[in-house]
Formats: structure tokens, sequence, C-alpha cells
């Protein structure tokens, strides 16, 4: 080591640790967000809703404020002390302590002193579930601020999709003439993906242009995104399963500690940036998607050019994907040259590689495990024979979500049709083509008008108010009232003597019929098996149904949880992601509206229709594939039998399986005798 750098790096070691604890003066100062939001719910249980914009609108600002002048210090800092290729251990530390004092000084001339903007883990998390927007949209609403608070409204559910007095409110909004759709904003949106859920918009219009401007500021956002994301990480890192007020390792070991939890949360950043608010699954593919996207659209306009550089780009993050080399030969061919990736992206897989290098070489250092994801999974590309450029669209491993490319769902079976109908009473009135979809059936005659009469008599004893919904009325609209009953309660009335057993057997037995024709019309190699098993009646209340224009049940998929804004459902808890195939079976038509739709992922463009009546039945698919909802039943009731199967046997329904014990006994007596232990489930 340089004589002359000992004197100056102690005595900068020494004058910048002093420099932190003299009093500081501040410049300026910024409210802690966690004191407005404090004030915000204290106005909110005081009635005092003005207050409640007041202070919440300011909690929000404060909280935004604080994130971008942490980014920009700690990157500001960064460059204005950056460290030398080779260096001793003082001077590390006379890096790191200006970059501290720095960021310190940076930070508190604009927020005022740090320590008052720690804010507890509960408040931190209210911000990131965006619980502040549920305050704000009732505060809003009750001062007749009708689009602030739609904007509000749908902010919070996008982050909260299982909240469902939110979905009403929604809904409700959505009813009212003085909202405009436009009003529906996220608040909270982050411009990377706002950006690049619109280019997908535009490029599957054929707006390829278009589409290529916003992909291009999509990957601006992304990286800027990236780069602000891992600022954060700059902070204070919990050291879990450690104490350390008694922490005895040396400071070297310490330190790496520390550096490690940084690199974990850097690395974070990746499946951060591709999770959508309120969601548990990254967008798959998500930052690799823009560079295919982008080679096929400029394909699209003749910008081989253009083509070839997103397609090298592409292949940085899937060396192997045979789709996109072919499209890589032709390029070149076309062109007579290599051509190279993009410089922004190369760097970026650096960096990334070099992380997980030293994330091994930590974890092993602090005796903890780190096992790497694949954050960029690919789903896999056509098999192209023409020699014509191709992307992803329409050629997934699984089942695409109306043949968009940007997130499918999984579908755990061989997707065909045409099998049996097995009854020779039973039509086929419309396969999925003529359905305007995948995996769908329309089949009339599946039982008698015999069969129908006796199955509403039976709705009309068994069926209960909100059965299903936890005592609910009206689940899904005021408009209507829900009732309904599982086969397991029908045979025990039947068991009782309030209904005639014959009649409780039926209602077993139709639904048996029904998964058996499902499961060998769409040809199904295993067993289907029923998950949950419903007979139900909507009515339409008098007096509540002129100017109506709301659904009986709000469009939705069966096993994911649909995003329209997104053009994606997410296969995850709440929904029941267990669940593969549903059928509904319908007993009557002498009612008003109430007619089964099929629906685009937008949740309002309508590609099927069908009219209940005695003994039609409509089974499809449960996932993103297959959007559903039903019109406003005006007048009227409207009875069905609803089935949702699994090709899971783990997820039987545990009711189906006691009441096959029933029906399998000779002597039931003996069956009821043992007592019922009978726990309906929540399923719908």
């Amino acid at each position: 080591m340089d004589g002359n750098l000992w004197p100056t790096a102690v005595l900068s070691v020494v004058l910048l640790l002093t420099a932190d604890l003299l009093p500081y003066s501040a410049a300026a100062f910024q409210e802690p967000y966690d004191l407005l939001y404090n004030n915000a719910v204290q106005a909110f249980y005081s009635g005092d809703d003005t207050n409640v914009v007041r202070y919440m609108e300011a909690a929000l600002s404060s909280h935004a404020e604080l994130r971008h002048t942490r980014v920009r210090c700690r990157l500001r800092c960064q460059d204005q002390h950056p460290f030398d290729e080779t260096f001793s251990d003082l001077r590390f530390f006379d890096v790191v302590l200006r970059r501290a004092a720095c960021m310190n000084q940076c930070i508190e001339e604009k927020v005022g002193s740090q320590s008052v903007h720690k804010v507890s883990e509960d408040v931190a998390q209210d911000f990131k579930r965006r619980i502040p927007y549920n305050y704000l949209q009732m505060a809003y609403q009750k001062l007749k601020l009708p689009e602030k608070a739609a904007a509000a409204a749908h902010t919070f559910f996008l982050a909260n999709p299982e909240h469902v007095e939110m979905g009403q409110n929604l809904e409700q909004y959505k009813n009212q003439q003085d909202v405009d759709e436009n009003f529906f904003v996220d608040q909270e949106a982050r411009p990377h993906q706002r950006s690049f859920a619109e280019a997908v918009r535009l490029y599957d219009t054929g707006d390829y242009l278009g589409a290529i401007t916003l992909f291009e500021q999509a990957l601006v956002e992304y990286y800027k995104a990236d780069m602000d994301c891992r600022a954060l990480c700059q902070g204070p890192q919990k050291f879990e399963d450690q104490d350390h007020l008694r922490y005895r390792y040396s400071l070297h070991e310490l330190i790496s500690d520390h550096f490690t939890q940084v690199l974990h949360c850097e690395h974070e950043c990746v499946r951060d940036l591709a999770t959508r608010p309120g969601r548990l699954s990254t967008m798959e593919n998500y930052l690799p998607l823009h560079y295919d996207y982008l080679q096929f659209a400029y394909f699209q306009l003749d910008m081989l050019e253009e083509s070839l550089e997103c397609a090298l780009t592409y292949l940085l993050f899937h060396e192997a994907e045979e789709f996109m080399m072919d499209n890589v030969d032709y390029y070149r061919e076309m062109l007579g040259h290599n051509g190279k990736p993009r410089e922004k992206a190369a760097w970026y897989l650096r960096r990334h590689k070099q992380e997980l290098e030293l994330l091994l070489i930590g974890s092993e250092t602090m005796g903890v495990e780190f096992t790497e994801g694949n954050y960029w999974s690919s789903t896999g590309g056509r098999n192209n024979t023409n020699r014509i450029p191709s992307s992803t669209d329409g050629w997934m491993e699984y089942v695409p979500i109306s043949d968009k490319r940007d997130v499918s769902v999984v579908v755990p079976h061989k997707v065909s049709e045409g099998g049996s109908l097995l009854y020779d009473r039973v039509q086929l009135v419309q396969n999925s083509a003529a359905l305007n979809g995948t995996q769908r059936v329309l089949l009339d005659q599946v039982i008698s008008e015999d069969e129908c009469t006796e199955l509403r008599h039976l709705a009309h004893v068994v069926t209960m108010g909100g059965d299903g919904y936890r005592g609910r009325m009206s689940p899904h609209t005021p408009n209507e009232k829900f009732e309904g009953a599982t086969v397991l309660k029908t045979l025990q009335y039947g068991y009782e003597g309030r209904v005639p057993m014959k009649s409780a057997q039926l209602f077993y037995q139709v639904s048996e019929r029904a998964r058996s024709i499902v499961e060998s019309y769409f040809l199904l190699n295993s067993t289907l098996h029923f998950s949950y098993t419903h007979l139900v009646c909507r009515t339409a209340i008098t007096g509540q149904q002129d100017h109506r224009n709301d659904l009986s049940h709000p469009i939705h998929a069966d096993n994911c949880l649909l995003d329209p804004d997104a053009n994606v459902c997410w296969k995850e808890p709440p929904a029941y992601t267990y669940r593969d195939y549903s059928a509904l079976l319908y007993l009557n038509e002498n009612f008003a509206g109430g007619e089964f739709i099929f629906t685009e992922m937008d949740a309002k463009t309508v590609t099927a229709s069908v009219k209940p009546k005695c003994g039609r039945m409509v089974g499809f698919s449960s996932g993103g594939e297959n959007p559903h909802g039903v019109k406003a039943i005006t007048s009227g009731q409207r009875c069905a039998v609803a089935m949702w199967f699994t090709l899971d046997p783990l997820y039987r329904e545990l009711e189906r399986l006691q009441a096959d014990e029933v029906i399998q006994a000779l002597d039931t007596q003996s069956v009821w005798g043992q007592g019922l232990n009978i726990n309906p489930k929540d399923e719908l």
C-alpha cells in the first residue's frame, strides 16, 4: 500500500464517522407517510371524509417521494464514489463511508432526518397492499367524487382480487350513469408493465408500428425500473435467525452477510418486475418476450436489421430456442451478415450471471441454501418449416389464452374433443368451433322433461338461500336471490323423509351422467372426479329490475383469477386451481334473461351465448381460455345443476365420496345411523 494513503484514509474514516453523529439541521422536512396515514385512518373512523382524503393523498405522495429520493440519492452517490478495481481495506471503507455520508446528506436535504421516516412493518405492508386506496374510495364515494372513487377502487382491487366487497363496489360503479369506463385507472401502475400491456394490445390488432414504439418504450422503462429496484436494495437488510445484539462474527463476516442479503434482494428484482400487483406468479418469460414480439413486428414492416438484432438478443436468454434460431438463419441469409445482439441486454445478463456466482459463494459462507430460479423459462416455439420468421404466438406447449402470447394457462391434459356422447338421446348442438372457442360443447336432451320437473320440485324444498356463499342471499348482485344445495344434503333430506329418496338419488345420478359425458366427449385419458356439485336456483327480485344492466354472475374463469386489463388469468389462490372442467345442466326456460355467455379475455367481448332450457348442458375446460358469466335474470327463476371436475384425485369432493357410500349401500340405515359429519365446502 502507498504509505501516503494511510493518513488520508484514516482521517477520512474518522471525520465521516464523526460527521454522522453531529446534529443535523435539515434544509427541508417532509411529513412521514406513516404519521399521515395514521391521521387519515383516525379521520375515517371519526367520519371526517374531507380529512381522510387530505391526509391519505398526502401519505401516498410522501411515500412515493421518499422512495424516489432514496433511489435518486443512492444512484447519485454510487456514481460520485465508485470502487476502484484494486483497493486496500481502508480504501474500501473510505468509499463505503463516503457513500453513506453522501446518501444521508442527499436524502435529508430533501425529506429531513431519515430516522423520522422509519415505519413499522405493518404500515409498510399496508402500502404494498394498497390499503390506502380502500379508505380513499369510501371517502370519495361519500364526497360524491365518482371518478376518483372508481379509480381508487380499481387500484385497490388489482392488488386484492380476492376482496369480495370491493369487487361488488366496482360492479356498482360500472353500472352508475355518471361513471365512465375511462375512470378505472390504476394509479399505481408500473410504467414498464403498462407500456408492455398496451404494446401487446396493438400487436394483436396488427398495428405493428405502434406496438414497436411501445415495446421499445417498455424496455427503456424496464431497465430503469430494474436500476431503481436495485438501488432500493442498498438499504438496511434483515438477518433472519440471527440476533445482532449478540453477534459474535468478525467484521468481514458481518459485511459478507449484509452484501449477500443485498445481492439476493437485487436478484429478486427480476421476479418483482415481472409480477403484477396482488399476484404470486410472475409473467412467464417476461423480459425476453419483449424481444420476441419486436423481432416479429419488425419483420412485418420489412425492417430485417432490427429483426435480426432482436432475435439475437432473445437468444441471449434462450440459446437453444429452435424457432428463434431458424429466424436468425433466415434474417442472416436475407441480409448477408451475422449481426449482433443489443449490448444493453448482454450487459444485463452478464451482471445477472455475476450475481448468481456471488450469491452461491455468499450463501455457502452464511450456511444457507440458495437455489437459482429460472426467471426466463421459455414456452417453446413453433417448428418453422417454410423459412418464414415466426413468433411464439399460438405455439405454446400448453393451451394459450385466446391465442394471446403474454401468459398462458397450463392445461395438464391433451386438448381434444369429439368423443362419444354415451347416450343415444343426447344431441350435439355446438362444438368448440361453433361456440367460437376452445374446449367447449353444447348438448341437448341430457335429461328428460320429467327429470327436469322432478329436480325443480326437489330444488324448491332442499335449496337454502346463500348456500355455498356463507349465507349471503345475493352474492353476485343485489337484484337476485341465490339458493343452493349439495348432493349429500339432498340425500340426507331423503333419508329424513323430507323429500322422496327417489328424487334425491336422481340428483346424484344425473350429475354422474353429466360427468361421464364430459369425460367421454373431451377424450380424457384419465378419470374425471367431482370437485363440487350444486343444485342452484337464481330468482329475480321483484321491483328491482328497472334499468338494470348488471350481470347475474360476473365474468370469471373457474380455476384462475381473471385479469382483463392484463389479458391474463392467474392460476393461483384463492382460485380453485385444481379444477379442470365445468358443466352446467339446465332445468327450465320459463324466465327472462339469464343467458350463459362466453367472452374474450377482456370480459366484455361476447363470443357465444347459450339460452338455457330443460335438458341443455354446456361443458367446457375451466381455465382462462373460457371466461364466462350469466346475464341478468329480470323475471322468474332459473335452476340448474352446476358441476366442477378435477383430474387430480387428491381434490375429489369429500361430500361426494360420502354420497357415493350412501348410494352404494343396500342398507342406507346402516350408513346414516353412524351419524353425519357434514362440512359444506364454499367452493363457488
